[in-house]
C-alpha cells in the first residue's frame, strides 16, 4: 500500500486510492469512489459513494464530497465548505443517485473556507471562489468570485494571484487576455 490511511478512518469496499495520497483522522470514503494521487484528506472529511477526485487535489477538514460532485486533478477544497447534491431535499421523498444534480470542480479550481456550491453548477479551471461565497450558477475559467449569491468580481492568476487591469501577474509575469469575456494565457 502506497498511500496512507490514519486508523481511525472508515474505507468502505471498491475503494481506489492514488500513491502517495494522506486520509487523515475520522475520514469515511464510501463504496465506489476513487481517489487520485498525491492527494490530502483533512481531517473529518467524507467522500460519498462513487465520487471521482483527480490527482493533486486537497481537501480541508470537515468537508463533504457528496455524490454527484467530482474533483478535477489539483481542486482545492478550503475548511468546512459546502457541496450540496440535490436542489430540492425532503427526507420523505429522497430521490437517490438518479436525482443528483452533478457539480463538476475543474481543473486547479480552489473554493474558500465556508463557501457553499449549489450543485449543477461547473466552477471553471483555476477559478477562485471566496471564503464565505455562495455559488448558485456556472463559474468562469480564471474568475474570482466573491459574495452571497457569489458574482465576479475579477480575474485570478493560474498561480493564485488576483489580476490588475493589466491581465499580467505581478508574482509569476504570466499575460493574459479578454476574448469574448473569457480569460485566455497569451
Amino acid at each position: 500500500m502506497s498511500y496512507f490511511v490514519h486508523e481511525s478512518s472508515y474505507i468502505d469496499k471498491d475503494v481506489k486510492i492514488g500513491d502517495g495520497t494522506k486520509v487523515w483522522h475520522f475520514c469515511h470514503i464510501q463504496e465506489g469512489a476513487h481517489i487520485g494521487t498525491n492527494c490530502s484528506l483533512g481531517q473529518n472529511v467524507n467522500i460519498g459513494s462513487r465520487v471521482i477526485i483527480g490527482n493533486g487535489v486537497k481537501i480541508q477538514n470537515n468537508v463533504s464530497v457528496y455524490e454527484g460532485v467530482e474533483l478535477e486533478d489539483y481542486a482545492f477544497c478550503g475548511p468546512s465548505m459546502v457541496f450540496t447534491n440535490d436542489l430540492t431535499p425532503r427526507s420523505k421523498y429522497p430521490k437517490g443517485p438518479g436525482g443528483f444534480k452533478k457539480t463538476l470542480v475543474s481543473y486547479g479550481a480552489s473554493i474558500g473556507a465556508n463557501a457553499t456550491i449549489v450543485c449543477g453548477n461547473t466552477i471553471g479551471r483555476w477559478a477562485m471562489i471566496a471564503s464565505g461565497a455562495v455559488v448558485t450558477k456556472d463559474v468562469k475559467d480564471y474568475a474570482l468570485m466573491a459574495g452571497i449569491p457569489a458574482k465576479q468580481i475579477g480575474w485570478v492568476c493560474e498561480c493564485g494571484t488576483p489580476l490588475k487591469e493589466g491581465l499580467s501577474c505581478e508574482i509569476c509575469e504570466r499575460t493574459y487576455r479578454l476574448e469574448n469575456n473569457q480569460l485566455i494565457e497569451k
